[in-house]
């Protein structure tokens, strides 16, 4: 299919889009150099098609459907591999190609259990012609939110199906917004089906032109990847070092995951007064939502101001003796660490990105405080009516809210109540990775009559 005779079916509003992204790909490059996550996304997506089709011309295999899934980013990935992995379970003779759109992905991407994962191509005809010829999809899947406007149509006039699972769409949604409406409305009618993880988002997605009786839901397979994960913590976790040594007889362990500077200014004085109160003997691991350099010395200043003991988590797997705050410094661990928590609090509830997930320390039967700013995660004020989940609205209502769960007399069975309901809350939600690839199969079922 060449990008000319495939972009015949767009819409003009499509085609301005068109003329908007190939206006601004030439200058990526240079808005790369004051911003490296967009250079590593610019390098990366450089030959994406060429590298999807070389894989086409080893390993594609005509006899079998292949099924293209795209997530955004990580945490999308994550959904797609719960999805990817019940899809193997159910139709081990599928190929799948995985791509992504953030350079976040670009390390998670090769474990997702796809046959060929990469970048996904710029959204432009003769970018996303060859890549289509090549792999030959019998379905595009799009996880959680995106649905881009050039793939789908040229997706679609090559006889492919389009859905949408994992689906999200928030009452306050910019996609609702009018002019969002009009320039992606066409690609959303477009799609053959969207699975969707609740009822009121499912409610919604014909205002966006998708006919209702496309739209039904699925739930959300994020909860079957976080549970399959912690399972195994509970059984290979118990052995690590680092772990071990973490789990000191007698410490309450607090696990703050992906933290920002608000939520530090409200964390730190409230774990320094607790800890200066004698309300037995804890320990906090504070988890950065970007450790990088200046925000783990801001971190340190402040910490010390409140004369807090602390190091580095590199220098406590070189043995140091863990101190009463372990600063981590790098991605990828906070999951191993909430296996070591006794009571955890997630991020991002007082900042405008909003609450980080409080589905992994639930999933451990970890209680979990988090922040205001949560209309992002419905699975917060879900958790907190379960009983499993608990908002705090200032340092000093993190501080009672901490000692209540805490380490000291009387905490304990109200800490167990809740450790409980978490759990349970996330068991109650299993089953969204097999009703999403069930709407995939039913898709390429349909396709076949």
């Amino acid at each position: 299919m060449s990008g000319r005779a495939g972009s015949a079916g767009l819409l003009a509003r499509e085609r301005l889009y068109i003329g908007a992204l190939a206006a601004v790909r030439p200058w990526l490059p240079l808005a790369g150099r004051l911003n490296a996550k967009l250079a590593r996304g610019v390098a990366g997506r450089r030959g994406a098609p060429a590298r999807l089709a070389a894989w086409a011309a080893a390993a594609r295999d005509p006899a079998r459907a292949l099924v293209w899934v795209h997530a955004p980013s990580v945490g999308e990935g994550l959904m797609a591999e719960a999805i990817i992995g019940a899809l193997r379970e159910r139709a081990p003779e599928l190929q799948v190609a995985f791509t992504h759109f953030s350079p976040s992905a670009e390390r998670l991407a090769p474990r997702l259990g796809a046959d060929v994962a990469d970048y996904l191509p710029w959204d432009l005809p003769a970018e996303v012609a060859p890549a289509l010829a090549a792999l030959r999809p019998a379905a595009i899947v799009y996880v959680r939110t995106e649905a881009w406007p050039v793939l789908s149509t040229l997706a679609q006039a090559a006889g492919a199906r389009l859905a949408l699972v994992n689906a999200v769409l928030a009452e306050g949604s910019s996609r609702l917004r009018a002019a969002s409406r009009f320039l992606l409305g066409p690609t959303y009618r477009r799609l053959d089906a969207v699975g969707a993880v609740a009822g009121d988002d499912a409610a919604r997605f014909p205002r966006l032109g998708v006919p209702r009786e496309r739209v039904r839901v699925t739930g959300d397979a994020r909860f079957d990847q976080v549970w399959r994960r912690v399972q195994s913590l509970a059984v290979q976790g118990r052995n690590e070092p680092l772990l071990a040594r973490l789990r000191e007889p007698g410490v309450l362990t607090v696990v703050a995951g992906s933290t920002w500077p608000p939520d530090e200014e409200r964390l730190v004085p409230a774990f320094a007064r607790l800890r200066a109160g004698g309300r037995g003997r804890w320990r906090l691991v504070v988890a950065p939502h970007e450790p990088d350099e200046s925000h783990l010395a801001a971190l340190e200043a402040r910490l010390s101001a409140a004369g807090l003991a602390h190091a580095r988590l590199a220098a406590v797997e070189a043995a140091a003796p863990p101190p009463e705050v372990v600063v981590v410094d790098r991605v990828g661990v906070l999951a191993d660490l909430y296996a070591v928590a006794g009571l955890a609090y997630v991020g991002g509830g007082f900042h405008a990105a909003g609450l980080h997930s409080v589905v992994e320390p639930a999933a451990l039967g970890v209680p979990v405080l988090f922040g205001p700013r949560h209309g992002n995660a419905r699975e917060a004020p879900e958790l907190a009516e379960a009983g499993g989940g608990f908002q705090v609205g200032d340092a000093a209502e993190l501080e009672r809210r901490l000692a209540e769960l805490g380490a000291g007399a009387g905490a304990e069975a109200p800490r167990r109540r809740a450790a409980a309901a978490a759990r349970d809350y996330v068991r109650a939600h299993l089953g969204g990775a097999a009703a999403n690839a069930e709407l995939v199969l039913e898709l390429l079922a349909a396709a076949r009559v």
